[in-house]
């Protein structure tokens, strides 16, 4: 399902296999934001950026049904946070899109991130000669928000299956990482929906 406009040669994971904890549990990206849901919004910012997109998701795939998107459940079990989330869709992509050699990953709480954000990730890239990118703002690093390598596949599964390597700081430090910084001037663009007041802030910034 390549998208006008796309980023040749780069898919999209919509990392949604969190559970929720400080929510309450339950689907964060499946709350309402304004009159959509929180996935619509994110949804609506990736699609531009990728030429495919898939959601990493546990449990039941059909309550995704809805966004008409592929749906992939963690490659290793255990919920072992957004890295395997990363490594499912860079494993997705080997299988079903294999003329990308780039993944950007979103985490599915975040609805308001840069519509630029994977365009100015390659050209970090590119100019500073990294191996994979990640997102900033406010001073602090958002590594979820990703750019990652085909190539490094299999030295994922590899960190996470023999080393059991969880954080993402902890991988990416083995890498050269371009940290791309974006303005959180007049608010946080990577602003996340963790807990009730966030979905309330969200609510306000939906608004203006």
């Amino acid at each position: 399902m390549t998208e006008a406009g796309a980023a040749d040669g780069i898919a999209g994971v919509l990392l949604a296999g969190g559970r929720a904890r400080r929510m309450g549990g339950g689907d964060k990206c499946l709350r309402s934001l304004g009159d959509r849901t929180v996935l619509h919004h994110v949804i609506d910012r990736a699609r531009p950026q990728v030429s495919t997109l898939v959601v990493n998701a546990n449990g039941d795939a059909a309550r995704f049904a809805p966004f008409d998107l592929p749906v992939a459940a963690d490659v290793i079990e255990g919920f072992a946070g957004p890295l395997a989330g990363i490594l499912t869709g860079l494993e997705w992509m080997r299988d079903h899109a294999p003329q990308c050699r780039w993944l950007a990953s979103f985490p599915t709480d975040a609805p308001f991130f840069p519509d630029d954000m994977v365009c100015r990730m390659m050209t970090a890239v590119a100019e500073q000669g990294a191996e994979m990118a990640c997102a900033a703002s406010n001073g602090r690093s958002h590594p979820v928000f990703g750019l990652w390598p085909a190539s490094l596949a299999g030295d994922l599964r590899h960190a996470l299956v023999e080393e059991e390597i969880r954080k993402i700081d902890a991988w990416t430090a083995r890498y050269r990482l371009a940290t791309v910084p974006f303005s959180a001037q007049q608010h946080d663009p990577f602003l996340n929906i963790n807990r009730p007041e966030d979905l309330a802030a969200a609510e306000r910034l939906a608004e203006t």
